[in-house]
């Protein structure tokens, strides 16, 4: 794990080699965005780290970072009141923090894997950037009163549960990692988020994914991502929460590096 230092803050990053297997000519790598509550090592499971996983099945090389205020990432004072996410946090970090990190790792066109908050992100990010693939999985699109509910139980969850508790295993400072999140998606300004007509000018390969049982979103969030001109690829999972890549590991594993297998 490494620190890189950006122009307003540091961040945690996890670089992941190239599989000494791979092909002679090196693929992009791929870039892993995490969820709303995620970090680096929110990646990993009991069945290991699942970006080391993905970067093995498709001989690429990996980028893991945490986004500022997650995992060990230098966070904000006061997130709950000056410093509160504004209602396009995500934009912003598609199309400028992004930007900075591919440029400070000397990254070109890769391939986003995102989950969640991260997939939106990648979408944001490939509208406006060449990539050679994106993969979304279980992305926000626009916001929906299923995905509202799921949050205020998470607050809940957070406030009078055990959440907390079990956040703070990987968050430098969780209340930031927490609050941050939580306070932007239940604001009036949130509300009226919606990228649908930003992804249509999405030029490169898609592949979205949503589990059916996703307490998050509904299918609507991968249906209505709808390139002008990029080729989609959507898979609806069975059996499978917001976590494709945990709720159903080696079936998402196997429909990226078959999606990634002719992408360079």
């Amino acid at each position: 794990m490494a620190m890189i230092q950006l122009k307003q803050t540091r961040i945690e990053v996890q670089q992941i080699l190239r599989p000494a297997q791979a092909d002679v000519q090196p693929k992009a790598p791929i870039v892993f965005l995490h969820e709303g509550l995620g970090s680096v090592a929110l990646w990993r499971s009991r069945e290991g780290f699942w970006p080391e996983q993905v970067c093995l099945a498709t001989g690429r090389a990996g980028v893991v970072y945490s986004r500022r205020g997650y995992g060990q990432s230098d966070g904000l004072m006061d997130v709950r009141g000056t410093n509160r996410l504004p209602p396009d946090y995500m934009h912003r970090e598609a199309w400028e923090v992004l930007p900075e990190l591919l440029e400070a790792l000397h990254i070109e066109q890769p391939v986003l894997l995102g989950h969640s908050d991260g997939g939106t992100i990648a979408l944001l990010h490939a509208a406006r950037q060449p990539l050679s693939a994106c993969v979304v999985m279980a992305p926000h699109v626009m916001v929906e009163e299923v995905s509202l509910r799921a949050i205020e139980a998470a607050r809940e969850a957070y406030v009078s549960g055990d959440l907390r508790g079990r956040l703070s295993k990987f968050h430098r400072d969780v209340d930031t990692a927490f609050w941050q999140w939580n306070d932007v998606w239940l604001s009036d300004g949130f509300r009226s988020f919606d990228i649908r007509s930003v992804c249509h000018d999405i030029r490169c390969p898609v592949l979205a994914l949503q589990g059916a049982d996703d307490a998050y979103g509904t299918l609507r969030q991968i249906e209505e991502i709808r390139p002008e001109r990029g080729q989609i690829i959507r898979h609806a999972l069975a059996n499978c929460g917001h976590s494709p890549h945990k709720d159903q590991a080696q079936a998402t594993l196997t429909l990226v590096a078959d999606f990634l297998a002719d992408k360079p």
